[in-house]
């Protein structure tokens, strides 16, 4: 049941509740993310270097994003409370805080609750899938992913409509 996204990459939506929107009056949980002319700013979260930089480089290059990298849930957590991203791409094993602790833990920061997440994994099954509704998950890309489509299939998940460069 997974989705085809823009570059045919193998994209699932884990649940079909609406992300929350950055900057809505409403929100308590910060400030307004970038407007159509700003770029987006996107935290990849892996401990495999060679991956965060194989994405970095996708994300930049051919989404035309900013994108900073983390190595671990908790260097992820101190980043997204600091830099604010509009968007994390987040490992789901790893080393000590894995993606889901990860996930539960920004989930619970008033500066992070908001921020969509994309779980990045080799592993998924229809009882991870099961087991990942709980978190709110914008959605999740199978390694190994194209990087000529990520961008556009995060943006996809993410309902975000600019086009890519």
């Amino acid at each position: 049941m997974g989705e085809s996204g823009p570059g045919g990459a193998l994209c699932r939506k884990v649940s079909e509740r609406e992300q929350p929107r950055r900057g809505d009056p409403l929100d308590p949980c910060g400030p307004v993310g970038p407007g159509p002319t700003m770029t987006r700013r996107i935290l990849v979260v892996d401990d495999d270097e060679l991956l965060r930089e194989v994405a970095q480089s996708a994300l930049e290059l051919v989404g035309g994003w900013h994108v900073s990298t983390a190595q671990s849930g908790a260097q992820a957590q101190q980043q997204a409370r600091t830099e604010r991203p509009d968007a994390i791409l987040l490992d789901v094993m790893m080393p000590g805080f894995d993606g889901p602790t990860t996930v539960n833990a920004l989930r619970a920061d008033p500066l992070t609750c908001d921020i969509p997440i994309i779980f990045l994994t080799a592993k998924m099954s229809s009882d991870d899938l099961g087991e990942w509704r709980p978190l709110h998950l914008a959605g999740v890309i199978p390694k190994p992913f194209d990087p000529m489509t990520l961008a556009a299939d995060m943006a996809a998940l993410l309902g975000w409509q600019e086009a890519t460069r």
